[in-house]
């Protein structure tokens, strides 16, 4: 399915490649970079009003922007003076943008930076591959104003989001053609305060030499299942909850969100008649079972299967999801589940989508790291499993490579019981028919959506009631 315009995110390799592709079809490299500094100087004219501004210029094309940005600042009546840290290669496009600068220039030193009224950051851009210190470090911490970065904060890395030794934070980020990972990917989307993306006249057509393997998550290249005239209870699919006998408000939530989210049936595996009682007492829809997993299993038309939420970490749990798999099932492992394979990600292999934080994440496959749609990629790869790695900016990561990054989720989502719901979101969109990767992009941003139409003081149970109308948002976003 076509991508909506500009969900793309790009690496600053593949940013590279992209204008290194515009330029060889007869873009010329000069013309890219005049309209990089107008999309800046134009965000800082709408914004705010004149005052002393410092361009901090590096010796790369990021500085090259920011010679722009001076000049035409300076055409429109604002005081402008640039700081170069170093002169531009000569013949280089960011040599030609200096060169027409003829206003006047300042010292590189931290009482500059100290005493202006806006500062635009373009020192070094998104692709940097070394820590930010010494000189370069003391001047950006010395800015007390506004700063306006040129496509990220210096410091920041656009492929994770990380710092690399020092980065400031930017009220207003301006970046171009496509947002980049880093953009998205925490601390570096804190850092950019507001991000906007500038048309610079890149064509769309370098995307499909480029290839891009990561998106923003949105609807588009997914959207979530419909009903027709002929849809029955069977047809939208029975999801089947492996639940166990102390937390039992995990498989509840989970089964509440799964009716929500629309799957036809929804039955709770209960591990025995006490537990199979209290599950009964709950939401009148769901059906409770205690038959034991062999004769659930010997129902064919129970395709889909979630085993996690509320359930111990133990031995038990972990030859129930492996007798699950080896019977066929589509299996979203969660909590418990993932905790049973610590140690062992072999263990998770053949299930359709894992959903761990980012602790159980480090339990079966080690730490994350720095940089988390790799490790995201890389669990996915060796388990065969979509892998949705939660957190404020949740990334989902397929087999086969393709990513997307979901950075709607509000703060208030950070209470007990949101990822059981999230967990059965995705596994009654599985038992709909969605595939994997798409059912956890779906379920991921779904959840965000309904948790910023309720706001402040959110518990899990709100999810639930808010997520039919945040599906049906997406269906015709």
């Amino acid at each position: 399915m076509p991508l909506p315009p500009r969900l793309e995110l790009l690496t600053p390799e593949e940013m590279g490649r992209a204008d290194a592709l515009a330029i060889a079809s007869g873009i010329p490299g000069p013309q890219l970079m005049a309209a990089a500094g107008r999309a800046v100087a134009r965000a800082a004219m709408r914004r705010l009003r004149p005052c002393r501004t410092l361009v901090l210029a590096g010796p790369g094309n990021n500085g090259g922007d920011g010679y722009v940005v001076a000049r035409l600042l300076q055409q429109a009546g604002w005081p402008v003076a640039v700081a170069p840290l170093a002169p531009p290669r000569p013949g280089s496009d960011a040599a030609l943008a200096a060169a027409a600068w003829h206003g006047p220039r300042a010292a590189f030193a931290p009482a500059e930076a100290a005493r202006a009224g806006l500062v635009i950051d373009a020192v070094f851009g998104a692709g940097l591959a070394r820590p930010v210190e010494g000189q370069v470090a003391e001047v950006l911490r010395a800015v007390r104003a506004p700063l306006l970065a040129v496509d990220v904060p210096s410091g920041l890395d656009g492929a994770t989001g990380q710092v690399l030794g020092f980065a400031p934070r930017a009220a207003l980020t301006v970046t171009f053609f496509r947002l980049k990972p880093g953009h998205l990917l925490l601390p570096g989307r804190a850092l950019c305060g507001e991000t906007l993306l500038a048309d610079i006249g890149l064509p769309e057509s370098v995307l499909a030499e480029v290839a891009p393997r990561a998106i923003r998550n949105a609807p588009g290249p997914w959207r979530p299942p419909g009903f027709g005239a002929e849809a029955h209870k069977y047809s939208r699919g029975h999801l089947t909850i492996l639940a166990g006998g102390e937390m039992t408000g995990a498989a509840r939530l989970a089964a509440g969100a799964a009716h929500r989210a629309g799957a036809g049936l929804v039955t709770i595996l209960a591990p025995d008649a006490a537990s199979a009682a209290l599950y009964r007492a709950g939401d009148p829809g769901t059906i409770v079972s205690e038959a034991g997993l062999e004769a659930l299993l010997a129902d064919e038309r129970r395709r889909a299967w979630l085993i996690g939420p509320g359930l111990p970490g133990d031995a038990a749990t972990r030859a129930a999801l492996r007798r699950l798999v080896a019977a066929g099932r589509q299996v979203v492992a969660d909590a418990g589940a993932l905790t049973a394979c610590a140690g062992d990600p072999g263990a998770l292999a053949g299930a359709a989508v894992l959903t761990p934080h980012a602790g159980e994440f480090a339990r079966v496959f080690g730490p994350v790291g720095a940089d988390k749609p790799e490790a995201a990629r890389a669990a996915a790869a060796a388990t065969g499993a979509v892998l949705l790695l939660k957190g404020a900016d949740t990334v989902i990561a397929a087999p086969d490579g393709r990513l997307a990054i979901n950075d709607n989720a509000p703060p208030s989502l950070a209470t007990g019981g949101t990822g059981d719901v999230l967990a059965g979101t995705i596994a009654a969109l599985l038992a709909q028919g969605m595939p994997g990767f798409e059912a956890a992009c779906c379920g991921a941003w779904a959840q965000g959506k309904a948790a910023r139409r309720c706001g402040p003081g959110l518990v899990a149970e709100d999810l639930i009631t808010l997520l039919p109308s945040a599906l049906e948002s997406a269906r015709i976003n």
